[in-house]
């Protein structure tokens, strides 16, 4: 089952890492790149340029990043669908309860200090014995309050049985504590294949220890021992790679700067680990470990593209648009500019699918028993592109150094949503929780991650112009995706009742699968990659035939 957590991609993506500044404002001082670019003035490189080179770096490290995270997500999804036919949805419940603490410890933990470490003014070698004596810290004495309320928050999710759960999960941040700067640092120097190669060898083990243990019925303690030992396979990796020699010490100095950057963002990352978790502590509390089983497979569903592509990125966006921010002004706003209708135009027609073909998604990959995750599915569709927007905004806020404004950003969001998702859930049970988080990122934390972007100098009025042909595209595969499956459904005399995938075969499920999806995907591009692109493919097309008789091959 793949993890909802933003450390996914292993045991160090605890937030979005890096700024422009290097105490809470950008107010630390420059290192030599930054003060060679301040006294370049007139006759140094364009944005355009910068954009450019920088983005060739980022181009690099986003590649190492995505092919780690295919990597993982593919083991993950893999072991998700053995362990969905061991174990029961309370099962899947029990581990839900447990995660929630987990994510939340794991954004606060280390107080930023990953992120402190990526954005560092001068050398890192300076700041890495205060920084990691912090982390360890923070995170032993963040393990140990945990250790204490885990019965409390148990109870207050409605299953107390879940607290060893909890206990054993949450020790994944003991070793983040000892490895967060050595993280920071392999981030810093844009090192994501070593990143990829330890992130991966976790997920292998992972998946070895979860399912043996399932086999042998562990139950929930499954997830929580596997994910402790690819988080320390990891580490380890991680630790010996960075090159970076393990010291300890403290200078005041120091710290001050690492906390008056990172608590802001600690924070920020704290309320977000609450926004993407309240609901399982609610669905849990209000309709039991059964249901809140459902409602995780379906959430973890619809976080695979932000978990392969938004991890991925978040490893390279905050320190490309760090180096962004310390040059022109404008260069940060014109990488914002082009990331955002990428980002996109490459979410939107999975989010489609997704929530088009839900049930057939469920049934051909789960089978029937978890059939009642479907409607709950399609509505996270939606979701689905408001974390990944946000995401993007956190992460450029950071690199401009407005730590602060992922405070407010988050809070205004977490206001709309407890509320919501307690409603919802009351009334509509686990499609409602999804209604009530679906509505709130839609209609607040979107307008208000917009607003907090404009305010921190990033210019976004180019950006709506640029998202017209992506939801045109997105409309037209929807009505051609609905209409294929129909067709299937009548031809084929293929039964989907309840709209939730009950009663259909995997078989029935995959070629609707494959036909309306696949038809819905190709009007898709059709609207929105341009027509010269899709001209300059047809010579590599023709290329790629075998050759005819007597032409040459």
């Amino acid at each position: 089952m793949d993890q909802r957590q933003t450390q996914d991609a292993g045991a160090h993506d605890t937030g979005a890492p890096g700024s422009s500044g290097a105490s809470g404002g950008g107010h630390g001082p420059p290192d030599a790149s930054s003060a060679g670019a301040s006294t370049a003035g007139e006759h140094g490189p364009s944005a355009g340029e910068q954009v450019g080179a920088i983005g060739a770096k980022a181009g690099r490290g986003l590649r190492w990043s995505l092919l780690g995270n295919v990597g993982t997500k593919a083991t993950t999804f893999v072991m998700g669908l053995v362990l969905a036919r061991l174990l029961a949805p309370e099962d899947f419940g029990l581990y839900a309860i447990a995660l929630a603490a987990t994510t939340f410890v794991m954004h606060v933990n280390d107080v930023g200090i990953i992120a402190a470490t990526v954005q560092w003014r001068g050398r890192v070698e300076d700041m890495a014995p205060t920084a990691t004596v912090m982390a360890i810290a923070f995170s032993t004495a963040i393990y140990g309050v945990f250790w204490v309320v885990a019965p409390y928050f148990a109870e207050l999710a409605g299953s107390a049985e879940a607290t060893p759960v909890v206990r054993l999960l949450t020790a994944i941040i003991l070793i983040d504590g000892v490895t967060a700067v050595r993280a920071g640092s392999l981030m810093r120097g844009f090192g994501h294949d070593r990143l990829t190669k330890a992130n991966i060898a976790g997920s292998l083990v992972n998946a070895g220890v979860a399912v043996t243990l399932a086999a042998n019925g562990a139950g929930a303690y499954s997830f929580a021992a596997g994910q402790v030992a690819a988080n320390t396979v990891t580490g380890a990796l991680v630790f010996a790679w960075a090159g970076l020699p393990f010291r300890l010490g403290f200078d005041r100095e120091v710290a001050a700067r690492l906390l008056r950057f990172g608590a802001p963002l600690a924070l920020g990352l704290g309320i977000e680990a609450v926004l993407m978790n309240a609901d399982y502590v609610i669905v849990g509390a209000v309709l039991g470990p059964v249901a809140l089983g459902f409602y995780l497979l379906a959430f973890n569903v619809s976080s695979w593209v932000p978990s392969v592509i938004g991890t991925a990125l978040r490893y390279v966006t905050v320190p490309s648009f760090s180096r962004l921010a310390e040059q022109r002004p404008e260069a940060l706003s014109l990488g914002v500019q082009r990331s955002v209708p990428l980002l996109v135009a490459a979410v939107l027609p999975v989010a489609v699918v997704t929530a088009t073909l839900a049930p057939e998604i469920v049934a051909f990959l789960y089978g029937p028993t978890w059939a009642p995750a479907a409607g709950v599915l399609a509505l996270l569709a939606v979701l689905m592109v408001v974390r990944m927007l946000t995401s993007l905004a956190f992460d450029v806020l950071t690199s401009a150094g407005a730590t602060r404004a992922t405070v407010w950003m988050n809070l205004a969001w977490a206001a709309a949503l407890v509320p919501a998702l307690w409603a919802g859930t009351h009334w509509y049970g686990v499609r409602g929780a999804a209604i009530g988080h679906a509505l709130a990122g839609l209609l607040v934390a979107l307008p208000v991650a917009a607003l907090v972007l404009s305010r921190a100098g990033v210019r976004l009025a180019p950006v709506p112009a640029t998202l017209v042909r992506p939801l045109l595209g997105a409309a037209l595969a929807a009505a051609v995706t609905v209409t294929l499956a129909d067709a299937v459904t009548g031809i084929a005399g293929i039964a989907a009742t309840g709209g939730a995938g009950g009663g259909m075969g995997a078989g029935a499920a995959l070629l609707r699968l494959c036909l309306a999806g696949g038809g819905g995907l190709l009007a898709y591009v059709l609207v929105v990659v341009p027509a010269a692109r899709l001209r300059a493919l047809g010579p590599l097309l023709r290329l790629s035939r075998p050759g005819r008789p007597g032409r040459p091959g």
